[in-house]
């Protein structure tokens, strides 16, 4: 039998999860990422060119394996948002959220009437195993996991209310989104920057929320772990692949740049 349990969820406020940016936008690696052993694995939507269809494909893929899939999509739109959940996506995680009313449309974007505005389509949704699943409709809830990111002041400005909103069971930091709007574009180390990323990681952890973050700089990770954050993503898979060409190439080849390509939000 299947299990349909979303397990991310299940574990946010019980252990660490550590996971890694999936940026390919192509199944076959994406299960190669699974295989590792990643506890979750985000398919990026927004700044990665994957689509419904590839999506699609990547949740098929993920599904053989422990791993947990995050889906991001490139903006909150309802409509995109009940694509995504019919397809199987059981997490996602919202980009730029930045007022009250935002988050609250989201939460509403995915649950059924009446408690939101999900449109109903269970025969063609892969995500009720074509109504094979029993009691899908009340039970849905319990699965559905909503991440919201947070990468602005305005957002900053907003995140104490933001935080109030029943129906959001996390909350990612993006910081280098965030080092833009603080006036140090492409500086999410700056200690201005960093001193407001810890600050919202200690706020959403009081509000009893799960915190969230991308880091690949292994310093800046162990800090956000040893906060407690729950969800931490320690790489992107396009950088990886990247660097490890890289200095497999400068081993052989005279002249061969070794240079880190780092990834962040």
């Amino acid at each position: 039998m299947i299990d349909y349990t979303n397990h991310f969820k299940r574990r946010l406020q019980s252990q660490q999860q550590i996971g890694l940016w999936v940026g390919l936008a192509d199944a076959y690696g994406t299960e190669i990422a699974a295989n590792a052993g990643y506890d979750w694995l985000l398919i990026d939507g927004e700044h990665a060119p994957s689509d419904l269809r590839t999506t699609l494909s990547q949740l098929q893929s993920i599904a053989a394996y422990p791993s947990q899939a995050v889906v991001r999509p490139p903006i909150g739109s309802v409509q995109l948002i009940k694509q995504l959940l019919d397809i199987g996506a059981q997490t996602l995680l919202i980009p730029m959220v930045e007022t009250v009313e935002q988050a609250e449309l989201m939460v509403k974007a995915v649950r059924y009437p009446p408690q939101g505005i999900r449109g109903v389509g269970a025969a063609l949704a892969r995500a009720t195993r074509w109504n094979s699943i029993p009691d899908y409709y009340a039970t849905v809830h319990e699965n559905i996991c909503l991440l919201i990111q947070i990468e602005s002041v305005t957002g900053l400005e907003n995140l104490d209310d933001i935080l109030k909103v029943d129906g959001i069971d996390g909350v990612f930091i993006g910081a280098v989104d965030l080092s833009a709007t603080m006036g140090y574009e492409g500086n999410p180390n700056h200690p201005a920057v960093q001193e407001a990323v810890i600050d919202a990681i200690q706020r959403i952890r009081a509000a009893g929320k799960a915190a969230g973050i991308l880091s690949t700089q292994h310093e800046a990770t162990q800090k956000y772990l040893d906060l407690g954050t729950e969800f931490v993503a320690v790489g992107v898979d396009t950088s990886v692949l990247m660097n490890s060409l890289r200095e497999l190439l400068a081993k052989y080849k005279d002249g061969a740049e070794v240079m880190k390509t780092e990834g962040g939000y």
